[in-house]
């Protein structure tokens, strides 16, 4: 099939634009800038999901389209609302705007478990807009659609956004961790592979219109993820926890009473989290220590004379 992918450049979407040519799509990537990730075979549009002109062009060919744009990060929508509902409410709609113009079978879109309740400040209420224009798309143009609710990722390609890599990245560049939460907060922490993979199944028949949450099944207090880290690097380290009630996160779960509860979607081999977060302790390492030679997979550094 032919595939487009806004925010195909991002840390979720360039790992799942590789899952898409493995299986051996057609994929279009729309971004504000070129995906460092890009494969040969894979097709680069450089530009912003608020260019009408571009959503059409990126989108005419296209038989199913994922939508992965956006401010993704709380904090940053909090502090930047009208942006948010610029680029996550009024992106999402031109593109499903596009996508009714030119009959595309399948809109894919990425939402999180946020809607469910009454945490994430902007970046949820964004979310949920954009949820009720998909679901209203479909009930009067006849758009299919799938919604999925992303949990708590982590793997390569995050960055200091992406809670567990500025864990990670704390814990060895000042030995602290700073968190905004409680360390009774639990989080059910799902490797970007595992999510990837589980993403490329939604594109059967029977995902048609339906809300699919994709989180990981290994729930962990965040105090016991702090201790994973400080074992796996072999040091004490000094956890300061904010107990911030205005952070815009959940503590135990994301969940109130909503209407449209979506169905649990749990990869079939999964990435354990301990080894999951040693992989991401290694590149975080390797990005701190890029002037170092590498040898057979390890960073060489060459003794004084």
């Amino acid at each position: 099939m032919n595939i487009t992918v806004f925010g195909g450049s991002g840390f979720l979407g360039s790992h799942i634009c590789d899952k898409l040519t493995e299986h051996g799509h057609a994929v279009t990537i729309v971004d504000l800038t070129p995906s460092p990730w890009l494969l040969p075979n894979q097709t680069m549009i450089t530009g912003t999901i608020l260019d009408e002109d571009l959503v059409n062009k990126a989108v005419a060919k296209a038989d199913v389209v994922f939508n992965y744009a956006g401010i993704a990060d709380i904090g940053e929508a909090n502090a930047r609302p009208v942006d948010t509902a610029k680029i996550n409410v009024l992106g999402n709609v031109i593109v499903l705007e596009a996508c009714r113009r030119k009959g595309v079978q399948r809109y894919i879109f990425a939402s999180s478990l946020y809607v469910y309740g009454k945490s994430g400040g902007f970046y949820r209420v964004s979310k949920q807009a954009c949820e009720l224009y998909i679901e209203n798309y479909q009930s009067m143009h006849g758009l299919p659609y799938t919604i999925l609710r992303y949990g708590s990722l982590y793997g390569p390609r995050a960055d200091k956004r992406n809670a567990i890599h500025r864990f990670v990245t704390e814990a060895l560049t000042t030995g602290t961790i700073t968190y905004y939460g409680a360390p009774t907060a639990l989080r059910e922490y799902v490797h970007v592979d595992d999510a990837s993979s589980a993403t490329l199944t939604v594109l059967g028949k029977e995902f048609e219109n339906q809300n699919i949450i994709i989180s990981g099944n290994q729930p962990m207090r965040v105090a016991d993820l702090f201790q994973m880290i400080s074992e796996m690097l072999g040091k004490p380290l000094d956890i300061k926890f904010q107990n911030d009630p205005n952070s815009g996160h959940y503590q135990i779960t994301p969940y109130a009473f909503m209407p449209r509860i979506g169905r649990k979607l749990v990869p079939p081999l999964t990435v354990d989290l301990g080894q999951g977060i040693l992989r991401v302790m290694e590149e975080v390492h390797k990005s701190l220590n890029n002037a170092l030679p590498e040898e057979g997979g390890y960073l060489v550094q060459n003794s004084p004379t």
